[in-house]
């Protein structure tokens, strides 16, 4: 059962603005019946502002929701205001999403998109991307723009706010590549200092044990918890985390944040920590 808010459950419960408005001035067609989740939200556009905002939609509780929550947001707005949402707005309008129904909100980003788009007669590169998920239909490019804009470093988190990799799981390996590529990428528009010396695996693992030895360890044991290291796939580093740390992080940081946090600090800037599976 998922912990929703209250917001959540009344969208859901009670949607606004269902249905599909006649002769709309853009439709933007999201998803598919085949994947599981499909949108379609309608707009009427009056002298640049959208006065009127309805949706289609076949999903879960949160993919209601988030439509509901959506047209909400954009009715009365510009289309240069609307065009600015993004779908952490619609996730913090909700008063926040189960973190495996994220890509709900990015669904109602992505319509809207689409929507704007056909308001002004484009058409959005999006589709020109290569299909990378088969399950979900989901392309290079709509995973790329999910970890830069969202910040993701797992494929975990690629598969809660895309789906790809939620189905038959054979494109894990391409999202993991996928991620290493972008995360390096921007890594190299930020100047950094003088580059590290170049390490052996064993050299690697080593200095990640140390850190996690002197670094996290101590701070979790404190708490009941542990961690172990499982393995290290080039800059992947694969923990098992058991517990919280209280003294190690701020409220609004994740243990597995925390620590991909101290090895990028004392090992090596492009590691990134994934929980085993």
């Amino acid at each position: 059962m998922w912990d929703y808010t209250d917001t959540v459950t009344e969208h859901f419960e009670n949607p606004r603005n269902v249905g599909e408005i006649k002769e709309p001035s853009g439709t933007g067609d999201v998803g598919s019946l085949a994947c599981g989740d499909a949108l379609k939200l309608t707009l009427k556009i009056d002298n640049g502002c959208i006065v009127d905002a309805k949706f289609k939609t076949f999903g879960c509780a949160s993919a209601i929701a988030s439509s509901s929550a959506l047209t909400e947001m954009i009715k009365g707005k510009t289309v240069d205001e609307a065009e600015k949402i993004t779908n952490e707005d619609i996730a913090q309008y909700l008063g926040g999403l189960p973190k495996e129904k994220m890509h709900c909100s990015v669904m109602g980003r992505e319509a809207l998109e689409a929507a704007i788009a056909d308001f002004r007669g484009l058409v959005l590169p999006m589709a020109e991307g290569e299909v990378i998920c088969e399950c979900f239909g989901v392309t290079d490019l709509e995973v790329i723009r999910a970890i830069k804009e969202s910040g993701l470093r797992s494929v975990e988190e690629i598969t809660n706010f895309t789906k790809a990799g939620g189905g038959c799981g054979k494109c894990e390996d391409k999202l993991r590549g996928l991620l290493l590529q972008t995360v390096s990428d921007d890594l190299k528009i930020v100047p950094v200092r003088a580059a590290p010396k170049r390490m052996t695996m064993l050299q690697k693992i080593k200095k990640i044990e140390e850190v996690l030895e002197r670094e996290v360890r101590p701070g979790l044991k404190k708490d009941g918890g542990d961690i172990e290291l499982i393995d290290v796939d080039g800059d992947f580093v694969i923990v098992s985390l058991r517990g919280s740390c209280t003294s190690c992080f701020k409220s609004q940081t994740t243990l597995k944040e925390y620590v991909e946090k101290r090895l990028r600090e004392q090992v090596l800037d492009t590691l990134i920590v994934e929980e085993e599976k």
